[in-house]
């Protein structure tokens, strides 16, 4: 954790993890994604088929950052549940796997998750022979059933500006967004008896240039969790916003149905993962130790307890997928 891997800075903790599983006798190879990032590969023998997988970029500390420490009961720090705990506890089931003779399974630790997937996307270009795929996020160690969905939208109003004293010559780019978006806040975005409800949020607003003017330009990034297709979404979006605004599509998933096993306690989720970018590695199963809830804030912490029952859990899933 006290290397940094903000998204697009990833070199780093990429170079350690690669030494580190060559220093275990892995075999290790990297999959370049831009000229100074890439994925790292490992393989305990010559045909794996579960692959243990998750990213290796976090989203940036909180200033004045985050101090990688412990207490006797959590480990502390930017990545701790998401997700660099995860993968020591996929490094330490993996090392259990080898002891008892288990080979054939390796690992796929990517970069970009945290904004667009890019590495899972190059991974998912690759000839794959692999079966399953476990995606490591902070489940608190429970096989996700499913993950929503998602759409990332920019909605952008052009107004016109003029003097605040004279606010009837202009128009408010921000009065006429606010109203767009009360208008999707106030939406039906669906409800499925699996996923549950579907959500919407307003990321971030900017607008205007000063106080004394009525601002002629504004937008938004807003995110709706999806319970169904991206198509019908977006063109119920389309239809809310209607020719008020301009709207930019940034990113869109649909809603995931996962792998499970029985015999592991089930959740459903809805954050964003990798899991619908890695189609072509096999089934996927979407489970990892720590909490969503403490993911990106300024108090991101793991359980030590979780942790190791998470090292436990991933030896024994891969067992069973084996077996």
């Amino acid at each position: 954790m006290a290397i940094p891997s903000v998204t697009g800075a990833e070199r780093e903790v990429g170079e350690f993890l690669s030494s580190h599983l060559a220093s275990r006798n892995y075999r290790v190879e990297r999959q370049q994604v831009e000229s100074d990032r890439f994925n790292v590969l490992a393989f305990a023998g010559g045909d794996a088929r579960v692959l243990f997988c998750t990213h290796i970029d976090t989203v940036p500390p909180q200033p004045p950052g985050i101090p990688v420490r412990e207490d006797n009961d959590f480990l502390y720090g930017r990545g701790a549940c998401d997700t660099k705990g995860i993968i020591a506890a996929m490094l330490e089931a993996g090392d259990r796997l080898r002891q008892s003779g288990i080979v054939n399974f390796g690992y796929l630790f990517v970069v970009g998750e945290e904004t667009d997937s890019i590495g899972a996307k190059k991974a998912n270009t690759m000839k794959w022979n692999t079966e399953y795929v476990v995606v490591g996020e902070p489940t608190q160690n429970q096989l996700a059933r499913a993950q929503k969905g998602m759409l990332m939208v920019k909605l952008s109003v052009a107004g016109r500006a003029s003097h605040s004293g004279y606010p009837e010559f202009g128009v408010s780019a921000i009065r006429n967004l606010f109203a767009v978006l009360q208008d999707c806040e106030n939406a039906d975005w669906g409800d499925d008896p699996v996923l549950g409800k579907g959500t919407f949020n307003t990321g971030t607003f900017h607008g205007g240039d000063a106080a004394n003017i009525v601002p002629a330009h504004a937008n938004a990034l807003i995110m709706i969790r999806t319970i169904e297709d991206r198509g019908r979404v977006e063109e119920k979006m389309r239809r809310i916003v209607g020719n008020r605004a301009t709207m930019e599509i940034v990113g869109a998933s649909d809603p995931q149905i996962t792998h499970v096993v029985e015999g592991f306690p089930t959740t459903v989720v809805s954050f964003g993962s990798d899991v619908p970018h890695l189609g072509n590695l096999g089934k996927r199963l979407l489970i990892g130790p720590g909490s969503i809830l403490d993911a990106h804030t300024a108090g991101e912490k793991i359980s030590k307890t979780e942790l190791m029952e998470g090292a436990n859990l991933y030896e024994k899933l891969v067992r069973k997928l084996l077996s």
